[in-house]
């Protein structure tokens, strides 16, 4: 067989491929070896620095804050570094200053209340108060946190029909629930005395007395005065002192 010529194995037949020849073949020539080039002479073109500077993070940058230091467990509560984002407290509706303001109108029954006090009504601080109140009860030996929840839902459902039938402009059930569940925090201070002190004798039904009455006092104040009812307050304080009896029952017996 002539040179420059391969006979096919592989399949039948004479056929015969001529690659031209030696002559014609063609090597690719590289400066590789060559002293003169850059890449030999000088790695650091090939091989980037290993001190090559970034650019620093930006505050939005994960774990960064606007002081530029990282987050922690409390930063979850906090505005995470965004610009113009809520804390996450504000966002599910708890707001400790609006407890706070709400306890002590409360606590000063005497003192005027303002007709917007409830235009937030929030039920993180009733269901702290009733959890408060069960711990206490709890303390003492009476597990009664499925009485406390059920006579809560009860009442509260109760008395939301009768002022939503005694308002003229209709009262809001939420509404309805903060206001009974604030009104609530004597009972709960009555709760917390009965951890150290026992409320079966004659202090303990004096002061049951009093609690009911701060109870209903501050919160048919609350009703008549968010609502407009002056002129109904006694049909007001008459079914939420019988709903505050019953939580008085638990605190003493």
């Amino acid at each position: 067989m002539a040179q420059g010529q391969v006979h096919s194995v592989l399949f039948e037949g004479s056929e015969v491929y001529d690659y031209g020849g030696q002559e014609n073949l063609q090597f690719y020539t590289t400066s590789y070896g060559d002293p003169s080039n850059s890449y030999t002479t000088n790695p650091q073109t090939y091989y980037p620095s290993q001190t090559q500077s970034y650019p620093p993070p930006t505050p939005h940058s994960s774990g960064f804050h606007h002081d530029g230091s990282t987050g922690s467990f409390w930063s979850a509560f906090g505005t995470g570094g965004f610009a113009d984002e809520p804390p996450l407290l504000e966002e599910l509706g708890i707001n400790f200053d609006h407890i706070k303001t709400k306890s002590l109108a409360v606590l000063n029954p005497l003192k005027s209340v303002d007709k917007n006090i409830m235009d937030d009504t929030d039920l993180a601080g009733p269901l702290l108060f009733c959890l408060i109140f069960g711990v206490c009860l709890l303390l003492t030996g009476k597990i009664h946190f499925g009485y406390i929840y059920g006579v809560a839902l009860l009442g509260w459902f109760s008395i939301y029909m009768i002022l939503d039938l005694m308002s003229e402009s209709g009262v809001d059930g939420y509404r309805t629930a903060s206001v009974l569940g604030y009104c609530l925090l004597p009972l709960v201070l009555l709760s917390c005395v009965g951890v150290m002190v026992p409320l079966s004798g004659p202090f303990g039904l004096i002061a049951s007395a009093l609690a009911i009455s701060w109870c209903t006092y501050s919160s048919s104040t609350m009703f008549v005065t968010v609502l407009q009812m002056s002129e109904q307050r006694i049909l007001v304080a008459y079914p939420v002192g019988m709903l505050y009896v019953c939580f008085a029952l638990m605190t003493i017996f």
